[in-house]
C-alpha cells in the first residue's frame, strides 16, 4: 500500500528546479535576490512593474471559453432583440406575419443559447448547478436566471402562436399567449446585451476598459442581426425596421469610430494584428457598410431597393457574428500581455511605475513590535 502522505506526483521541470536553486544560493549568500523585477528598498524578492512584469509572466489567465460561447453571444443577441421587436410590434398592432416570425426567432434562440452554453460548460447538470442562488451583484448569475425567464417566455409565446393558428384564439391561449410575450419582452432586452456586461466586469483589460460601452454596442449589434433576420424572412418593406437597421448601424458606427480613436494600450487587440483585423472587419459590416447601403435603398425604389435592403441586412447579420468572435479573441490577446494590468493599477492609483518606492511604517506599529520584543526578553529571563 503506497505511502498516503506522499506528496502528489508532478512533472519534473529541470528548468524551474535550476532556478529555484539559484534564488535560493542568492538569497543565503546576498540577502537578497538580483533577479528581474522592481524592489521596494529592504525587500529580498522582486516586486512586478510595467517595465519588468512578474518574472515577465501573464498575470491573467486567458477566457477559457470555447467557440460556443462568441455563437452563445450572437444567438442570444439576435433572439432577445427579436423577442422586444415582436411583443412592440403585437401591442401597437402591427403586421401580425412579423409577430409570427419574430416570435419564430426568439423561440428558436430560446433553444439554441441553453445548447450551446450548456456545450461549453461540458455537463448539464453544471448549469442547474448556476440556478441554486441568485446574486444580483453576479453578471453570470443575472445572466443565467436571464436565460431561463426568456427561454420560458419566448418557447411559451410561439406555442401559443402554434395553438391560435390550430384552434382559435381562445381565452386560454390567449392568457399563455399574453403570459409568454411579456415575459419574452421583459428579459428580451437584459438577454440582448448582458454579455457585454459579463465581460466587462472581468480583470482583461480590453474588456474592463470597455465595460461602460460594451452593453449598449452588444444591444446594437444584436438588433442589427434581428433586424436582418426578419428582412431576410420577407419583411423588407418595413419602415420601422429600416428605422431600427439604421439605428443599429448609426450606433455601431461611431462605437467602431471611438474604438479607432483611443490611444489607450489597452485597446490595441483592437486595433492591430489577427483579432484587430477581425473587430475591424465586424465592424465595418455591422456599422459604415450597413449604414451605406441602408442609405441608399432610400434613394432608390423597385428591385434595387430591396436588392440594397436584403445585402444591408447580410451585413448587419455577418458583422454581429464577427463582432462576438472578435471581442472573444481580443480578450485572449489582452490577458497575454503580462505588462498591461500593472500599467493600468499604476495609472489608476497615480504613482509612477519606475522609481522604487519606500513602504511607510504604520503608525503605531513599531511601538507594539518593541513592547512585543520587551516582553519576549523579560519571559526569556524568567
Amino acid at each position: 500500500m503506497g505511502n498516503p502522505l506522499a506528496a502528489p506526483n508532478m512533472d519534473f521541470d529541470p528548468r524551474r528546479e535550476h532556478q529555484l536553486e539559484d534564488i535560493r544560493r542568492q538569497a543565503e549568500q546576498r540577502g537578497r535576490l538580483h533577479v528581474m523585477g522592481e524592489r521596494p528598498s529592504g525587500a529580498p524578492f522582486p516586486q512586478a512593474s510595467p517595465e519588468n512584469g512578474y518574472y515577465q509572466m501573464p498575470l491573467l489567465k486567458e477566457p477559457p471559453w470555447t467557440w460556443e460561447i462568441p455563437l452563445y453571444f450572437f444567438v442570444g443577441g439576435a433572439a432577445g432583440a427579436a423577442a422586444v421587436i415582436g411583443a412592440i410590434a403585437d401591442y401597437t398592432g402591427g403586421d401580425r406575419e412579423l409577430v409570427r416570425h419574430a416570435r419564430w426567432i426568439a423561440a428558436a434562440g430560446s433553444v439554441i443559447s441553453p445548447a450551446l452554453l450548456v456545450s461549453d460548460l461540458g455537463r448539464p447538470e453544471r448549469l442547474l448547478a448556476m440556478l441554486r442562488v441568485f446574486k444580483i451583484q453576479s453578471p453570470m448569475s443575472v445572466g443565467v436566471w436571464t436565460l431561463v425567464g426568456f427561454s420560458t417566455g419566448a418557447a411559451a409565446a410561439a406555442f401559443a402562436e402554434i395553438l391560435r393558428g390550430r384552434y382559435g384564439s381562445s381565452l386560454p391561449i390567449r392568457v399563455l399567449e399574453s403570459a409568454g410575450q411579456a415575459a419574452s419582452l421583459a428579459f428580451g432586452l437584459p438577454f440582448s446585451n448582458y454579455t457585454g456586461v459579463l465581460i466587462g466586469a472581468t480583470a482583461v483589460p480590453v474588456w474592463n476598459r470597455n465595460a461602460s460601452t460594451l452593453p449598449l454596442h452588444f444591444g446594437a449589434s444584436g438588433l442589427g442581426a434581428a433586424v436582418g433576420l426578419l428582412e431576410l424572412l420577407g419583411h423588407r418593406k418595413n419602415r420601422a425596421l429600416q428605422a431600427l437597421g439604421l439605428g443599429a448601424a448609426f450606433i455601431e458606427t461611431l462605437e467602431g469610430a471611438s474604438i479607432e480613436l483611443q490611444p489607450d494600450a489597452a485597446f490595441d487587440p483592437l486595433k492591430h494584428g489577427p483579432s484587430g483585423f477581425v473587430t475591424r472587419a465586424g465592424g465595418a459590416l455591422a456599422g459604415p457598410v450597413s449604414l451605406a447601403l441602408r442609405t441608399a435603398s432610400l434613394l432608390t425604389t423597385g428591385k434595387r431597393s430591396a436588392s440594397l435592403r436584403r445585402w444591408a441586412s447580410w451585413s448587419s447579420i455577418a458583422g454581429s457574428l464577427f463582432t462576438r468572435i472578435a471581442w472573444m479573441y481580443a480578450g485572449r490577446v489582452s490577458a497575454r500581455d503580462w505588462k498591461l494590468p500593472l500599467a493600468l493599477e499604476e495609472q489608476r492609483s497615480g504613482k509612477s511605475a519606475s522609481p522604487a518606492r519606500k513602504r511607510e511604517p504604520v503608525e503605531g506599529y513599531e511601538d507594539q513590535s518593541k513592547q512585543s520584543r520587551n516582553l519576549n526578553t523579560q519571559k526569556t529571563g524568567d
